[in-house]
């Protein structure tokens, strides 16, 4: 199969058969994970504050620095809910928070470095690009110093946190305040260019269309053609309960089970140059997240010991390390558990 230009793609999202595009990325994932291994990591999201002055229309998690919730995470209490998940055998922290207007490079290198020399054995998966390059304008230095500092301090990799929809119509829409795709894209390309991994996502189902997300995985294939550093590719849908954006947009309607396993499938297909799709079981609930396992995802993503943003917005899904197990032993395939590399960890078959 030819690489997948953006007219076909467009075809194919819109015009498709969904079990015929299912068999198309699931024998293209079979061409690239031929053992029929099924990966997922335990972890814990930690969102180190809750303060934010970006002020995204479709988040429900954010606070402003005078609310009575408005909180910042001391060092001990993040220290005890590491401990809490190395209890449980966990290896990676997802550390994300809001966009601080005060917190500076400094205030993130201590704490990276609090963490990685308390907590060795844990990996460090933060910082979204927008978080970057709002620590970068603050503290008044490049973007790059910025990663650099921080991965000299023990941060091991970026998430791709902040996607959302890679167009500047819908993001100035959504989140007028948030870094444009320009900025998203050079934040993750500088760290390739210093050896740090990353990964990418899509949030879809606002006000974009169908040419906007082909778009997106365009941006992503691109960059990814010239730097090789991205781990993964995870998607998820828009959760609008609670949020700004269902009230500006009264039209905006939950986006279906379909839509979800078209555009994964098609991510499988068009970024040819991914290795790892992730299931968003987080989102979609555990049963469409096993089924996305057939529609090219090859990771269950994170068995996600806390999670406050999605949830924020209404919708709470949980999974521990025993039904991941058996979620992906009812496909028939091999479960693993990972660290933040992808290198398995413990095989369960």
């Amino acid at each position: 199969m030819s690489r997948l230009d953006k007219k076909e793609a467009l075809h194919l999202l819109q015009n498709a058969d969904l079990y015929e595009l299912g068999e198309l990325a699931y024998k293209k994932k079979q061409e690239l994970h031929p053992e029929k291994i099924t990966t997922f990591v335990v972890d814990r999201n930690i969102n180190y504050t809750n303060v934010c002055c970006i002020d995204c229309d479709f988040c429900a998690f954010y606070r402003h620095a005078k609310d009575d919730d408005a909180y910042i995470l001391s060092f001990e209490e993040i220290g005890k809910k590491i401990e809490e998940l190395l209890a449980i055998g966990g290896t990676q922290i997802l550390f994300q928070g809001g966009v601080h207007p005060k917190l500076k490079i400094e205030w993130y290198e201590d704490l990276v470095e609090f963490i990685s020399k308390t907590y060795p054995s844990i990996t460090v998966h933060g910082f979204s690009a927008v978080e970057i390059a709002y620590i970068a304008k603050i503290s008044k230095i490049s973007i790059k110093e910025v990663l650099q500092r921080l991965q000299k301090k023990g941060l091991f990799s970026i998430p791709g946190a902040g996607a959302e929809v890679l167009s500047d119509r819908v993001r100035d829409e959504i989140a007028p305040h948030k870094c444009d795709t320009d900025t998203w894209l050079e934040v993750h390309k500088n760290a390739h260019s210093i050896g740090m991994k990353s990964t990418a996502t899509m949030m879809f189902g606002t006000i974009e269309t169908d040419e906007e997300l082909i778009d997106h995985f365009e941006h992503l294939r691109k960059l990814q053609d010239e730097t090789g550093g991205f781990r993964a590719f995870i998607l998820w849908s828009f959760q609008g309960a609670n949020t700004k954006l269902m009230q500006k947009h009264p039209e905006i309607l939950k986006q279906s089970s379909n839509k979800y396993l078209r555009l994964l499938a098609l991510s499988r297909l068009y970024l040819d140059n991914f290795k790892n799709i992730q299931s968003s079981w987080v989102t979609q609930g555990s049963l469409i997240g096993q089924l996305a396992l057939k529609f090219g995802a090859n990771d269950l993503g994170s068995t996600m010991m806390e999670e406050n943003v999605v949830s924020a917005a209404g919708v709470s899904n949980k999974m521990n390390q025993d039904e991941m197990i058996n979620l992906i032993k009812g496909l028939g395939e091999k479960p693993a558990k990972r660290n933040t590399a992808y290198e398995i960890l413990e095989r369960y078959y």
